[in-house]
């Protein structure tokens, strides 16, 4: 029995861009970002280091510059593919990473 949770079509996420998706649990859920460069999707909770507040300045809709990710409340800036922190205040913390995979062209937690 497969029990993959499907998050999001792979062809829904713009390449070298990114979406929202909220995941249901027992406990209320939590909201990722689905970030996509070319056939890579990566997954990151939707959450600042800096400051615990969602990354997006409108519900699903994110700052993207160069490949990078910028915090629409304090400007940290985040490598798109890694969630690694370049610069702002979120003090060399990165993104808290989620593991996805692509399967049948869907993007799914494993």
């Amino acid at each position: 029995m497969d029990v993959r949770k499907s998050l999001s079509a792979l062809a829904d996420i713009p390449d070298g861009g990114a979406i929202a998706v909220h995941v249901d649990s027992s406990t209320g859920g939590f909201d990722l970002i689905l970030t996509r460069s070319g056939d890579k999707v990566s997954a990151f909770h939707n959450e600042c280091p800096h400051a615990a507040r969602r990354l997006d300045y409108a519900p699903g809709k994110f700052l993207i510059d160069n490949a990078m990710l910028i915090c629409a409340a304090h400007g940290a800036v985040f490598g798109l593919e890694s969630g690694h922190c370049y610069g702002g205040p979120c003090r060399g913390n990165g993104l808290r990473a989620v593991r996805v995979e692509i399967v049948d062209g869907q993007v799914c937690l494993p």
